[in-house]
């Protein structure tokens, strides 16, 4: 099959905010809606014109099945345009991504709208079994009497809620959360808790930069919040002022109480946000004479043992420049998701050294990834990681970032909970 060229002409994303803070009253489709409509009005696209939407999603909102179609129909689109969602854990964005892209090159569609968003704020609190059978036999209750009996069943500690996003964060097969799969690979590739405090207060002083210097303006479209909405948000709210090493050091492990060294210092916070991207045929660029940011390469994914899943990025990576036939040498920006510092820093490792790549099934060491090239605005240590979007943000900062320094390729790659890697390589075309 001849495979058509894939264009990006438009990229956002909303500001990211810590859980439980300027994001936490917005309902998840608002996330993504206003970035599509945006990004149509911006490419001046009609309604009718939009193939289909595709939206990532981890924590699907029980009040908005299919997150993609409402998403779609709240920004306005014409009805006839269909829109799904789409679950890959943390990658949830770059699978709507690549399944943009596939649709795209093959030939099937001519414009696409993808992306992610996750409101973590809003997931739900279950309650127990317990409770849910009190509840159970309540509504089953034919008169006053059996429901009063019914209820007189209740004991406190059915009032113990289980926690959406524990659960959610914790393997069913291995059977540990994604920071003790951290502390895993801490603990195999020799990483220490200053190594990894060191990267974090990296990530917070990039993060702080770019904002600084506007460098995220044009990847960031600011969102109207607050229960009155009267409150403009336009910067991301997560990256700390003052943060140091010495500071990070008086925190204590937190998924290993005893002898870890994965701390919610050097690991990412719990997010709210959303991203968008928005995907065209060569035939799409000369019918609306749009000028393309950028050109999608190619993409990989791959699994690997769920407890080392943090080694994901090292695999996709490795899978989307042999299809491709680059290198990590031609990459001139490299953005992995910094799930973990822990995590970031085995991927850059085995990234480098044959021996620990073999481990992992891969016979070359593809090289040094330069901190130069690595996260240069900063990661989601900084910023955050609303699963659902985390994929497709990757891809707008990397795409504005190569624009920006007009560089020509870069890389985005990130790990899956459940123990699989994502990575994308995208082609800058503003000179």
């Amino acid at each position: 099959m001849n495979s058509r060229p894939v264009y990006i002409v438009g990229a956002k994303r909303t500001p990211q905010a810590k859980s439980g803070t300027e994001l936490k009253d917005v309902a998840a489709p608002y996330l993504g809606s206003y970035l599509i409509r945006h990004l149509l009005d911006e490419a001046n696209i009609e309604n009718t014109a939009v193939d289909e939407v595709i939206i990532g999603n981890v924590g699907n909102p029980p009040k908005y099945p299919n997150i993609g179609r409402v998403i779609a129909l709240e920004a306005g689109l014409d009805k006839k345009t269909s829109g799904y969602s789409v679950h890959r854990n943390c990658a949830s964005g770059l699978e709507a991504l690549s399944q943009g892209f596939l649709k795209i090159a093959s030939g099937r569609s001519e414009i696409i709208a993808v992306g992610g968003v996750e409101n973590m704020s809003q997931m739900p609190f279950i309650y127990s079994e317990e409770m849910t059978a009190l509840f159970i036999n309540v509504m089953k209750s034919k008169s006053v009497a059996d429901k009063l009996m019914a209820l007189s069943q209740f004991r406190p500690p059915y009032l113990s809620p289980i926690v959406a996003i524990e659960q959610g964060l914790t393997d069913p097969f291995c059977g540990l959360n994604m920071g003790q799969t951290a502390e895993v690979l801490s603990r195999e590739f020799g990483i220490t808790r200053q190594q990894q405090d060191e990267f974090a207060v990296r990530s917070h002083t990039l993060a702080l930069k770019a904002r600084d210097e506007g460098r995220l303006a044009d990847e960031i479209l600011p969102i109207i919040v607050g229960k009155k909405l009267n409150k403009l948000l336009s910067q991301d709210v997560g990256p700390r002022e003052g943060s140091s090493v010495e500071k990070l050091a008086k925190l204590r492990p937190y998924f290993d109480k005893k002898s870890g060294t994965v701390t919610v210092g050097n690991a990412c916070p719990i997010t709210d946000g959303g991203s968008a991207l928005l995907l065209v045929s060569e035939e799409t660029l000369k019918k609306y004479n749009l000028d393309p940011i950028a050109r999608i390469v190619d993409y990989h994914f791959h699994g690997l043992e769920p407890e080392r899943m943090g080694m994901g990025p090292l695999l996709a990576m490795d899978g989307v420049f042999r299809r491709t036939g680059l290198t990590l040498e031609q990459m001139d920006l490299v953005e992995i998701n910094e799930a973990f510092a822990a995590q970031v820093l085995a991927v850059k490792m085995a990234m480098a050294d044959k021996k620990a790549a073999g481990r992992f099934g891969i016979d070359k060491a593809w090289g040094e990834i330069p901190d130069e090239k690595l996260n240069v605005n900063g990661g989601a240590i900084a910023m955050g990681h609303p699963v659902g979007s985390t994929g497709s943000r990757l891809a707008v900062t990397l795409t504005h970032e190569l624009a920006r320094r007009k560089a020509k390729y870069g890389i985005a790659s990130l790990c899956i909970g459940g123990g699989q890697g994502g990575a994308v390589i995208i082609e800058n075309l503003k000179k």
